[in-house]
């Protein structure tokens, strides 16, 4: 069963490469763009802190490589795992691009770190392209298949970096541009006070004031978001 992003019309906050802002993530970025074409290292390794944006970075791969007219997969194991056995690895070696998130969420199960591990073989031998995501280096996932965590290590590993507060509002100011929200560098200020500072979060927040500016015909103001976040 192939588990495919498939987003023909992307919403404001489509995970994309437009809109995410690379901060000190340049090369990394500049690498998934043409890991995207799949040109290049076939084999990418991405970890980083919950809300860093490595899941928008796999997201951002597929909908790029979707243009380009390629075959993608999207497997969040977080979620897979709960819902599905590991045979769904199987015959996903005919994808073209395959992007795995949430790796950590296989720690503790030998049954799929086995099938992951012959799928890495199969991908190697068809030629694809993979890019994983996990919050650690392989080495430090403690994965009981040895085998795997020597095949997770083979390829170009990135920290995906984290935003400092001053990226983070020129980020937020970003988003908010491209849904047409004007965000004021004074209330772009606030939300990194009183929000918590991944990226996750704020955006999170700014899609819920967009809505509500909208429903409310108001531009954003102080007094408005804490009324309508309850700041």
């Amino acid at each position: 069963m192939l588990t495919q992003l498939v987003l023909p019309i992307q919403p404001p906050d489509a995970h994309c490469f437009e809109n995410f802002y690379a901060g000190q993530n340049t090369i990394l970025l500049n690498c998934l763009r043409q890991f995207s074409l799949r040109c290049g290292e076939p084999y990418i390794y991405l970890w980083g802190n919950p809300g860093a944006g490595c899941t928008h970075l796999l997201q951002a791969c597929c909908h790029a490589a979707q243009q380009q007219g390629f075959s993608v997969a999207y497997l969040p194991l977080n979620i897979l795992k709960k819902n599905s056995s590991s045979e769904i690895l199987l015959g996903l070696e005919t994808v073209d691009m395959v992007c795995i998130d949430d790796l950590e969420s296989i720690i503790s199960d030998s049954i799929w770190q086995e099938s992951l591990f012959h799928f890495y073989n199969r991908l190697q031998e068809q030629s694809r392209f993979l890019l994983i995501a996990a919050k650690h280096r392989p080495h430090q996932l403690n994965f009981s298949l040895a085998d795997l965590i020597s095949r997770l290590s083979s390829g170009v590993l990135f920290q995906v970096r984290e935003l400092n507060d001053a990226e983070r509002l020129i980020a937020l100011q970003q988003r908010a541009h491209l849904r047409g929200l004007a965000l004021s560098e004074e209330v772009g200020q606030f939300l990194l006070l009183r929000l918590p500072r991944d990226s996750r979060a704020l955006f999170s927040a700014l899609t819920q004031l967009d809505k509500a500016s909208l429903r409310l015909k108001r531009k954003l103001t102080i007094p408005l978001i804490k009324t309508i976040l309850n700041l």
